[in-house]
């Protein structure tokens, strides 16, 4: 059958009503999205070898599960010097890094004196002023390519954005209004927004800029609502072209957090979530699921991933500091166990390298071999 008919036969009514099939009966509809994996990105599973850069912990929003974020007070609570960037990105390019991603909290300067004050001694106004330069910093002293994953932006903070990196994102996470509520969440996070998450994404669209966007699961949404945001997500990438993966992370309850008890979704519900997503979104996007957040991660190949995202030598998940990263040589032995080869990609994916208008267009063709892979490859 022709990928396009596999992709095509399963709509989003269909793909709300596979919660409640029983193993058995969803044993061959997991088979079918690894197929259509198979049949679009063949036998290899990438991954992009990169150091994270935190330029801030500070943010206004106040999510129920996280312990990235800093405020005032805090230890830990800051901005990264110019110096500390740099030093990051030049250790990462000793390790054979090509990726340079910046992780931040949203706007903290809208919300405490401490921030602007900070971004004051900095010589900047805002956390995006700094981090356009941070960007520029890292490409004139290193090799690497930034990826810049800053939340919510207007369109005008990404164009002065994409002059600087060679791909950008925001985790969409759920287009459920629900999870802004008291006791929920989002509660109390003005950049959730699920409409401002999808302005955000169309506003990439619209400038071109290859993006990655993606789902939380188990933060107190429903399965149809996880349909429904992989739904909007499709949707843009089809007016756009510019989403160029997907990925699907589990929640995991952190000590300290709102959501410290929360019930975490289990390990099935996980690997039913990859398949429906791999079964809705266009077979031409890239589906990835974190390898560090589950033990037995190379279950996620029977699901129709194809890529493990971003794994440092170097840097911790500071997302989840507590999920340490698979070394590379196990990860590639554990997926090779499964029949398929680990392969070291660019931020940008082989596809979206051709666009000959992106500003780091250049850069980026000169680090890639004839099939758009990373030339210098590090699987081990």
């Amino acid at each position: 059958m022709p990928v396009e008919q596999i992709w095509e036969a399963t709509e989003p009514s269909e793909a709300k009503a596979l919660v409640g099939l029983t193993d058995a009966e969803f044993a061959p509809v997991a088979k079918r999205a690894s197929e259509l994996r198979d049949r679009h990105w063949g036998k290899t599973i990438s991954y992009s070898r990169k150091v994270f850069i935190p330029l801030t912990t500070m943010c206004r929003n106040t999510c129920g599960y996280c312990t990235f974020v800093k405020h005032p007070g805090d230890p830990g609570a800051n901005f990264m010097t110019p110096e500390e960037v740099l030093a990051v990105a030049m250790k990462g390019e000793q390790l054979g890094c090509k990726e340079a991603l910046f992780s931040l909290g949203e706007r903290p300067e809208r919300r405490y004196a401490e921030a602007r004050n900070a971004l004051a001694r900095l010589g900047h106004a805002s956390t995006v002023d700094y981090l356009v330069d941070a960007c520029r910093l890292v490409l004139e002293h290193t090799k690497l390519v930034p990826h810049v994953n800053a939340g919510t932006l207007t369109q005008d903070e990404i164009a002065r954005l994409r002059e600087v990196s060679g791909s950008m994102g925001m985790m969409l996470e759920n287009v459920s209004r629900r999870l802004g509520k008291p006791g929920m969440a989002h509660h109390a996070c003005p950049d959730k927004t699920p409409l401002l998450r999808l302005r955000t994404i169309e506003a990439a669209g619209r400038l071109g800029v290859p993006f990655t966007t993606g789902i939380l699961i188990g933060i107190g949404e429903t399965w149809e609502e996880r349909v429904d945001s992989l739904v909007a997500i499709n949707d843009l990438r089809r007016r756009y072209g510019h989403v160029q993966e997907v990925i699907v992370q589990n929640f995991r309850a952190k000590p300290g957090t709102a959501m410290a008890n929360w019930m975490e979704p289990s390990r099935e519900e996980m690997l039913r979530t990859l398949v429906m997503a791999r079964l809705v979104l266009d077979p031409s996007i890239s589906l990835q699921a974190p390898p560090n957040l589950e033990e037995d991660f190379e279950a996620y190949l029977d699901c129709g991933i194809n890529d493990w995202g971003g794994i440092s030598p170097l840097t911790a998940d500071h997302i989840n500091p507590e999920r340490a990263w698979p070394a590379i040589a196990e990860l590639a032995r554990r997926t090779e166990a499964r029949g398929y080869r680990l392969v070291e990609r660019l931020t940008v994916y082989p596809a979206y390298l051709g666009i000959e208008t992106a500003p780091l267009h250049s850069t980026l063709a000169n680090m890639a071999r004839a099939d758009g892979l990373a030339r210098d490859q590090f699987v081990a």
